[in-house]
């Protein structure tokens, strides 16, 4: 025996002849979440059919649905041959089935695909309507805001469900190509992972580390952000990079009040030479305009300057309140707000600058003669690996 999961899909439907592209990738993702049970699917107009083993658990299948790009609804269906009493006598099961303690209104939405059976949607609807009228003469139909609904869509089969739950939408992880993104302790940048992996960009998790200036804590920290957003994301790596000595050394020998900007700078550097490495298309950061002396245009500007690919900032126009909110939703919030802080925190200048000239802080930047130490981090980095169920995996 299996289970049937009815799976929409959002944005995936209006895509043209690559569509089977972004359904395959979407299909591929479900069942990495749920392995090791075994599951098929099949594809109709709009809809994913996923059956799955009986014994996998309800708890772990929502989970893995939930946190999956590219389905905007799903819910537990039953099948049945195109005959209307059979139908009814599905319906009749799945009320049975359901808890209507309380309910008060009732709503059947029916759809029928398959225009060669013989009663129209509406008159599919009315006929169920008056078998839910039958049991429950209490109830009453309310066709805005009701308390149950009774779902049927008359496709290859009838398929019947009733309470759906709501997806995360978007595009499915890796259609966008592959970014890195540069996960600090905060709030910001696991929610800029989230939303560039909702436009279907598959990403890896770069973590700057200056110990002892941050602590171990802190690390643990950043690897459990990358544990949360890792179903998110389909998988990730995180790489963390020893950035103790390179930090000192911008400290003793930079203007003050341009260490920050030069911290970034050297990030970016660290990050263009993974693209190099390891095939990424882009460098995700979660800046937001205006939010600390280090995101003002200008700065951004320079910063930007420091590397040949592009910079994506998902957050750029968001306000605080907005990004907590996401990160709230996506179970990342706690752990973002422990107080164990990041190396740029620790090294932050008094007075930072915060309108630099491009060209004199690169002049500045290129005294500094940072290439070798900073190769110097890129050998030394860590790797950890979690997989689509944020689960730490051994790195292959």
């Amino acid at each position: 025996m299996k289970k049937l999961y009815l799976i929409k899909l959002g944005e995936i439907s209006l895509k043209g002849q690559n569509r089977a592209l972004f359904e395959n990738r979407l299909r591929h993702n479900i069942k990495d979440k749920l392995r090791p049970y075994h599951s098929n699917v099949v594809k109709q107009k709009g809809r994913i059919f996923f059956y799955i083993d009986e014994d996998c658990p309800d708890e772990v299948i929502d989970k893995a649905l939930s946190t999956t790009f590219g389905i905007i609804a799903y819910a537990e269906a039953v099948v049945c041959e195109k005959n209307m009493e059979v139908i009814r006598s599905k319906a009749e099961y799945l009320l049975k089935k359901a808890d209507l303690s309380g309910k008060e209104t009732f709503k059947v939405h029916a759809r029928r695909e398959d225009k060669g059976f013989a009663l129209s949607s509406y008159d599919i609807a009315c006929d169920l309507a008056d078998l839910i009228h039958n049991i429950y003469p209490d109830m009453r139909v309310d066709l805005t805001n009701p308390d149950f609904v009774l779902n049927v869509e008359i496709r290859s089969e009838a398929y019947l469900y009733t309470s759906q739950k709501k997806g995360i939408g978007g595009l499915p992880a890796g259609t966008a190509g592959k970014g890195i993104l540069l996960l600090s302790g905060g709030i910001d940048s696991p929610v800029a992972g989230f939303e560039m992996a909702k436009r279907g960009v598959n990403l890896d998790c770069l973590y700057f580390h200056a110990y002892p200036y941050t602590s171990d804590e802190a690390l643990e920290k950043v690897k459990t952000l990358a544990k949360l957003i890792s179903p998110y994301l389909g998988g990730t790596r995180l790489f963390v990079v020893p950035f103790t000595q390179q930090q000192l050394w911008i400290r003793d020998h930079a203007y003050e009040d341009e260490t920050t900007l030069m911290f970034r700078a050297c990030m970016m550097q660290v990050a263009e030479r993974l693209c190099k490495q390891r095939g990424y298309n882009a460098i995700i950061t979660g800046e937001a305009l205006s939010q600390v002396a280090s995101q003002t245009l200008p700065a951004m500007a320079f910063t930007d300057s420091m590397t040949e690919y592009l910079v994506l900032r998902p957050l750029v126009g968001m306000d605080k309140e907005e990004i907590i909110t996401i990160s709230k939703k996506i179970g990342t919030y706690e752990t973002s707000i422990l107080p164990f802080e990041d190396c740029c925190v620790i090294f932050s200048p008094k007075h930072p600058v915060t309108n630099p000239d491009k060209k004199l802080m690169t002049k500045h930047f290129e005294k500094l003669e940072m290439d070798k130490m900073l190769d110097q981090a890129v050998e030394e980095t860590q790797i950890f690996a979690y997989n689509a169920k944020g689960e730490e995996i051994e790195n292959n």
